[in-house]
This record gives C-alpha cells, sequence and structure tokens, in this order.
C-alpha cells in the first residue's frame, strides 16, 4: 500500500484537514539560513522565560522521572482548588489546556453533532472537531469596522448556530489569534441563552495577562452553569510551555465524565512539580504582566507610526495587517532573523501575528519590519 492511500483509511473528514502549524522554531531557522541570535516572537511565549520558581522545582523533579507521575495530581489539584475556590474533584489536569479541550470533543463530539465556534477562533477547535466525526459550524466575527472589538466573537452569530444536535460551543476569551475578548455582561447573557444539551468551552488560555477591568472570571459561573468547563494553562504568563501542563476547571459530575478519555499520567513529573510551585511566583507574574503591558503600548504605537491597522489586544501578542499579502513580508523577516506567526491558516492573508517580547525585542522586530517594508 502506497503512502497516499492511508487518507482512504482514514475516518471520514481527516482527509480534509490540515495539520496545526506551531510557531517556526528557533533552531530550524538558524539551520536552514545559518543565522544566529534569531528572535522568536511566534508563539505567544513568555519573553522573561519560565517562572524561576517553577524552573528550580522542575530541576529538583527531574530526579524521580524514572519513576511514573502522580495521575492524580494530587499536590497540584489541591493547591489550584486552593487559590480558585473549588473542590479538587472541580479539577482535570492536561498536557497543556489544548489537551483538556480535546477530551472534551473526544467526550462529546461524535457523527451527527456538531460543535460550534467563532471565525479566527483557536485553530485546533476545528482539527478536535472533526477528528471526533462532528460538523463544523464556524460563526461570523464581528466585522473589522467594528467600535469596540474588530475581528472579535459575533455572539449572536454563535447562538444562531447552536441547534438540537451541537453538543460543544468554544469561546476563546482572550481569542487566540486576534486577541479581542468578551465582557463580563455580553458573555453572561450568552451562557444565560444555551441550551443544556451541550458542553462550553470557555478557552481562558491568556487569562492572566488581562487588566480590563470588565473582563470575566469564567470559574465564578461554575456553580451557575453545570455545563461550562473553563480551561487554562501553564504555558503562557507561567512561562512553562516546554513542559506541557493546564487544567480545566468544571463541575464534578462534568470533570468525572471527561475524565473518562484521559490518557493515564499525561502531566509529566517535572510539569507537576513546576506548575505547582509556579503558581507562588507572584513577583514573576507581576513583572510578566508589566513587561506586556508596555509591550502591547510601544507596538500599537508602533504600528500606528507606521500607519499599520492592528487588533487591539489584551493577549501578549498583536496581530497587524499589511497592505500586502503578509507571506514575503514574513520570509523577509526570517531572513532578519525575526520569527513572527503567519495567520493566513486562519483566513486572514494580509495580517502577522507577533508575540509580545522584552522592550529590547519589540525594538528589534519593529526595526526589521521597518527595513522589510521599506
Amino acid at each position: 500500500m502506497s503512502g497516499g492511500d492511508f487518507l482512504e483509511l482514514a475516518a471520514p473528514g481527516i482527509d480534509r484537514l490540515q495539520p496545526y502549524v506551531p510557531g517556526k522554531p528557533i533552531e530550524e531557522l538558524e539551520r536552514e539560513l545559518g543565522l544566529a541570535e534569531t528572535l522568536k516572537l511566534a508563539s505567544n511565549e513568555n519573553p522573561l522565560g519560565p517562572s524561576p520558581l517553577g524552573l528550580a522545582a522542575a530541576r529538583e523533579a527531574i530526579a524521580g522521572v524514572h519513576l511514573y507521575p502522580d495521575d492524580n495530581g494530587f499536590r497540584l489539584k489541591g493547591k489550584l482548588a486552593g487559590r480558585l475556590g473549588v473542590a479538587p474533584e472541580q479539577i482535570i489536569l492536561g498536557a497543556g489546556s489544548s489537551d483538556v479541550i480535546d477530551m472534551v470533543a473526544r467526550t462529546f463530539l461524535a457523527p451527527g453533532r456538531n460543535a460550534v465556534f467563532s471565525r479566527y477562533a483557536f485553530a485546533m477547535y476545528p482539527i478536535y472537531t472533526t477528528a471526533a466525526g462532528a460538523e463544523c459550524r464556524e460563526a461570523p466575527c464581528l466585522p473589522p469596522d467594528h467600535p469596540r472589538m474588530p475581528f472579535g466573537h459575533d455572539l449572536e452569530a454563535m447562538a444562531a448556530q447552536v441547534d438540537d444536535d451541537t453538543r460543544v460551543v468554544f469561546i476563546a476569551n482572550p481569542n487566540n489569534p486576534t486577541g479581542t475578548w468578551l465582557k463580563r455582561d455580553e458573555l453572561h447573557r450568552f451562557l444565560s441563552g444555551l441550551p443544556g444539551h451541550l458542553v462550553v468551552v470557555l478557552d481562558e488560555a491568556y487569562t492572566e495577562y488581562v487588566e480590563a477591568p470588565e473582563f470575566p472570571d469564567g470559574i465564578q459561573w461554575l456553580k451557575e452553569f453545570p455545563n461550562l468547563i473553563v480551561t487554562r494553562t501553564f504555558s503562557k504568563i507561567y512561562g512553562l510551555a516546554g513542559l506541557r501542563v493546564g487544567y480545566g476547571v468544571a463541575s464534578p459530575e462534568l470533570i468525572s465524565t471527561i475524565g473518562r478519555v484521559r490518557h493515564p499520567f499525561n502531566v509529566s513529573v517535572p510539569a507537576l512539580a513546576a506548575a505547582e510551585v509556579a503558581l507562588d511566583d507572584a513577583g514573576f507574574l507581576e513583572r510578566s504582566r508589566r513587561t506586556n503591558r508596555e509591550g502591547l503600548a510601544q507596538l500599537a504605537s508602533a504600528f500606528d507610526g507606521m500607519g499599520l491597522a492592528h487588533i487591539p489586544s489584551v493577549g501578549n501578542f498583536v496581530t497587524f495587517e499589511l497592505p500586502v499579502d503578509a507571506a514575503p513580508v514574513y520570509d523577509a523577516l526570517l531572513r532578519k532573523g525575526v520569527i513572527v506567526r503567519p495567520v493566513a491558516n486562519y483566513g486572514m492573508p494580509r495580517h502577522l501575528r507577533v508575540t509580545v517580547g522584552t522592550r529590547e525585542e519589540n525594538d528589534r522586530f519593529l526595526q526589521a519590519l521597518r527595513e522589510v517594508l521599506a
């Protein structure tokens, strides 16, 4: 059998899927172009590195990696439960929050069912949905000229896509790759209007960066909405992306149901140790927020000065629009040793997404962008 024939054996819809494309690795670019001192601003990683407390805990835990991790994650769940005001049985751990989202899809989606999400939302939602054999229902987003949130989730349009066969609704708040966000009142109203035969995934991967006063904390709504699961991660502000650890919080009944499809030992020994201790690294989190706050302002001001439209963001990244197709600009930036993220796979061929770096890293990116556009 030739390699191409395997798609004929795959489940329906797999042949239409394009694999998730991560940000280009530094090592790959340096190997291809013979570059040194490459700057990666493509994957929304923390430019300050990992939480120092978390890193120290991971190093210490390495000595125990000949043993399987605690499959229940007792210590990390206990720490999270105390911080979030929930019971440990309301928490499920994953290899990043994307692992938890995949569990939801595998639990509730199947042929004859559908999932609803917004256009320009996280690229894994349609992948998980299609892999489960379910129908993708992509709602149109708010228009680019919307006065408050261009390219944001249009909740009315999403509600209109829900029917008797809907089993999952995905909401990213803040959203990746646009950085847009939903206010507390509008999101609560949307959740209140949804039927009870579906599960709502509120993806809050970037929530720790948000400083807007009207931004909601989905965990406060779990008692009111037993079909809601809130997912979060240690990959972003905590700087533990390479260790792969995230979690979901929901009612005990929902967590128990999702847990039936969880892979055993899905969070490693160093990841469990690092995440538990990183929760106490308040100083690192505040430095990370300050760096991000200042970097967002720096990038927005520079884009305005260059006449480049950009989407207002509360995450640790900004998506901006070019007057031409973004692919040649992206390639030219690579040759200057600067990696950003093309988002043509989201249907945004003239946009690029850049992670907020340190002031010096932002300056280097902006200088390279000016030279490319000139």
